[in-house]
């Protein structure tokens, strides 16, 4: 058994007490070990003595994942070992029933300024004597964990606290949905160091931007402010950033108040129709749309509206 585990009884019974919940005659033990602070402590501990991660942290409360890139010392550039650890992380995550919205977000950097770096891109000293097999192995290591942010049942929202440049841009439109804060820049400045975008750069600015707009960053590696992010598309909204989580935390809060499963469905032909021509992917929203029609939100919902009383979605 992993040590994190045998460990358990004891810090958990250190927690109960130290709140002084057990003075608490209404709450019981057995009540506590069932409660949202109970969850959402004991799974932040799970994930971080478990799975090891140097370069994440993770906290979960009222459903939502805040997700923190954290490599003080490199701006949060993504290397092996975080992409290791976001792909190990984001399975753990979207097997949770309890986690509805992920936040994905960058740490301070070794100032401790918290609004610096989101992702300062990949990491150029980890890259810099690859062979081109191991720069396609290095493409392909970020593509799991991309793909996971784009296509879990969760949405995952990017919110962008500063530099996202090549790797932090990309990691960033991978996600559902992005907002910025008013200090963010974005690039993709891979062809000034003589390669391209290795982790779906070409592909993603494009589907998000146009053609046209993609070609001219990449092929300039021209650094845009928060403000043209959001003129061009790339970003959904631009807060200050002292309002940043709050703003994102907000639109998770709304997202979770509607029917999860019904999301998660959405998503899933939000992303899978966007490549097919236009006949086949309105039939699959009607095969889609038919699904959600047999669920007990379907029913919950619907007979709340002609009741006009709040419904209790609960299926995810």
């Amino acid at each position: 058994m992993p040590t994190a585990l045998m460990e358990f009884p004891q810090i958990f019974y250190r927690l109960y007490t130290l709140l002084g919940i057990y003075k608490n005659s209404s709450l019981s033990l057995t009540k506590f070990c069932q409660s949202t602070i109970f969850k959402s402590v004991t799974n932040t501990y799970i994930f971080r003595r478990v799975l090891h991660m140097n370069n994440l942290k993770l906290d979960v409360a009222d459903q939502i994942a805040v997700l923190t890139i954290s490599r003080p010392g490199a701006l949060n550039a993504l290397n092996s070992e975080t992409l290791d650890e976001l792909n190990t992380v984001l399975s753990e995550i979207e097997a949770r029933d309890d986690v509805k919205v992920v936040i994905l977000t960058g740490g301070p950097d070794k100032k401790d300024n918290a609004f610096k770096s989101f992702v300062a891109g990949a990491d150029i000293a980890e890259m810099v004597n690859f062979s081109a097999a191991e720069a396609r192995a290095f493409g392909m290591r970020a593509a799991e964990p991309f793909f996971k942010l784009m296509n879990m049942r969760q949405v995952t929202i990017a919110a962008v606290n500063g530099f996202a440049l090549g790797g932090g841009c990309e990691i960033a439109m991978a996600c559902d949905i992005r907002i910025a804060s008013d200090n963010a820049t974005f690039a993709q400045p891979e062809t000034g160091l003589g390669i391209i975008p290795g982790f779906g750069g070409t592909q993603r600015l494009a589907r998000l931007v146009g053609m046209g707009r993609a070609k001219e960053l990449i092929f300039t590696c021209d650094n845009i402010d928060a403000a043209e992010a959001y003129r061009i598309g790339l970003v959904n909204k631009v807060v200050a950033k002292e309002e940043l989580m709050d703003t994102a935390k907000k639109m998770a809060s709304k997202i979770i108040s509607k029917g999860s499963y019904a999301v998660s469905i959405a998503k899933a032909a939000i992303n899978n129709g966007y490549d097919m021509d236009i006949k086949n992917a309105v039939e699959m929203e009607a095969n889609l749309f038919g699904i959600t029609c047999s669920t007990h939100d379907k029913t919950e919902g619907m007979t709340a509206f002609l009741e006009r009383r709040a419904a209790d979605l609960t299926d995810f």
